[in-house]
C-alpha cells in the first residue's frame, strides 16, 4: 500500500496556460481516491504525471514520502488501467495476464499463484485458455484488470476503465472494483467525469474544475455539506435548486430536489412557495417534476403523484437549504438571514 502526496504541482505544455497551477493533493494510504470532474478539468493530466507518463512542470510528487519527479514510470510500481483495454489479440487471456510477470523475471511457481488468485477475484478462471476476441466487452476488461492487479502494485490507478461499457455492465463493474478494493486494500486511483461512479465506489472524492481541486471530501461529505455552488451542483440528479437575485448582498439560496416537500410548513421552520407543476417525469419509485414559481423554475423528486397543471405550494425547512455568497462559496446561516428568506419566499 501507499500513500501519495502532490506538492505545489504545476503542468504547462509550452507557454500555453497552465493545465495545473500550485496543485496540492493528498491521497491516503489504502483509501479509494475518485478525482472527478467535467472534460478537461486536469484529472486525467494529474493521474499521468502521478505515474510518470508526464512530466512536472514544477512541483513534487511523493510516493510513500519518497520523490518520484525524475523515477521511470515503470519503477514507480504502480499499475494503470485504462479505458482501452490494449489487449494483445493474439494472446490467451493466462498469457495477456501473465506477460508482465515475465518480463519482470517472476518464477514460474510464483506466477501461476498470483494468476489463480487474481482471477479467482475477477472472475476469470473459466476463461484462461480463450483468446480477447472471444471475450465479452465486461471479460475484457477483466482481463486488463487482472493483468494489472497480478503485479501486485502498492498502487492502483484507473483512467475511465468503464466508460466503453454499457450502464448495466458499468454498474456490475463499480461493484466488482469495490470488492477488489476490499479483497486487496491497495491504493487504488480512479479517474472518471461520472459521478455515480465517484459517488457509489470513493473512500475519497477529489472534486476538480479548471485543474484546481474545488472539494475533497468523502462521498456524504460531498453531497450533503458542499463547499460552493459548483459542487452543489455537480453531485446529485437533478442539480441542485439556486435562487439568485432576490436576497441582499447577492446571497443565493440553495436546495436539493429532494429537500422539496409538496406541503407547508410553520414560517419559523422554513419556507413556503405557491407553484404549478409544469413537467412530470415518471422515474418508477420517484417522479421529477419541474414546478413553475416567481423565483423561476424549481426541481422536486419526490414519490408524490401529480397531473401537469396542478397547483400547489411547497416547502423547504432551513436545516435543508445551503446559503451562497457573492462568490458562490458557502456563507452561515445566521438567525438576520432566515427573517429576510421568510419574507422574500412567500
Amino acid at each position: 500500500m501507499s500513500s501519495i502526496s502532490l506538492k505545489n504541482v504545476k503542468k504547462a505544455y509550452g507557454k500555453d496556460t497552465p493545465v495545473i497551477e500550485n496543485l496540492n493533493l493528498e491521497i491516503k494510504d489504502g483509501s479509494f481516491t475518485v478525482l472527478v470532474g467535467p472534460s478537461g478539468c486536469g484529472k486525467s493530466t494529474t493521474l499521468r504525471m502521478i505515474t510518470g507518463l508526464e512530466t512536472v512542470t514544477s512541483g513534487d510528487i511523493l510516493i510513500d514520502g519518497a520523490r518520484v519527479n525524475d523515477v521511470a514510470p515503470g519503477k514507480r510500481d504502480i499499475s494503470m488501467v485504462f479505458q482501452n483495454y490494449a489487449l494483445y489479440p493474439t494472446m490467451t487471456v493466462r498469457d495477456n495476464i501473465e506477460f508482465g510477470l515475465i518480463n519482470k523475471k517472476i518464477p514460474k511457481e510464483e506466477r501461476d499463484r498470483r494468476i489463480k488468485e487474481v482471477c479467482e477475484v475477477v472472475g476469470l478462471t473459466e476463461y484462461l485458455d480463450r483468446m480477447p476476441a472471444n471475450l465479452s466487452g465486461g471479460q475484457r476488461q477483466r482481463v486488463a484488470l487482472a493483468r494489472a492487479m497480478v503485479k501486485e502494485p502498492k498502487v492502483f490507478m484507473m483512467d475511465e476503465p468503464l466508460s466503453n461499457l454499457d450502464a448495466k455492465l458499468r454498474g456490475a463493474m463499480r461493484v466488482e472494483l469495490i470488492n477488489m478494493h476490499k479483497k486487496m486494500g491497495t491504493t487504488f486511483v480512479y479517474v472518471t467525469h461520472d459521478q455515480v461512479e465517484a459517488m457509489s465506489m470513493a473512500t475519497d472524492i477529489v472534486l476538480m474544475d479548471k485543474g484546481k481541486i474545488v472539494q475533497q471530501s468523502s462521498p456524504a461529505e460531498l453531497y450533503h455539506n458542499p463547499n460552493c455552488i459548483y459542487t452543489a451542483q455537480f453531485v446529485g440528479s437533478p442539480q441542485t435548486n439556486i435562487i439568485d437575485g432576490y436576497l441582499k448582498n447577492n446571497v443565493k439560496l440553495g436546495f436539493r430536489p429532494e429537500k422539496v416537500r409538496l406541503a407547508e410548513i410553520a414560517e419559523n421552520e422554513g419556507i413556503n412557495i405557491p407553484a404549478k407543476v409544469a413537467t412530470r417525469e415518471m422515474l418508477g419509485s420517484e417522479i421529477i417534476y419541474s414546478l413553475e414559481t416567481k423565483f423561476g423554475v424549481v426541481m422536486c423528486k419526490t414519490d408524490v403523484d401529480m397531473p401537469v397543471d396542478t397547483n400547489v405550494k411547497f416547502s423547504v425547512a432551513f436545516d435543508s437549504m445551503y446559503l451562497f455568497g457573492a462568490d458562490t462559496y458557502r456563507i452561515p446561516f445566521i438567525e438576520e438571514l432566515k427573517k429576510e428568506i421568510v419574507c422574500v419566499f412567500r
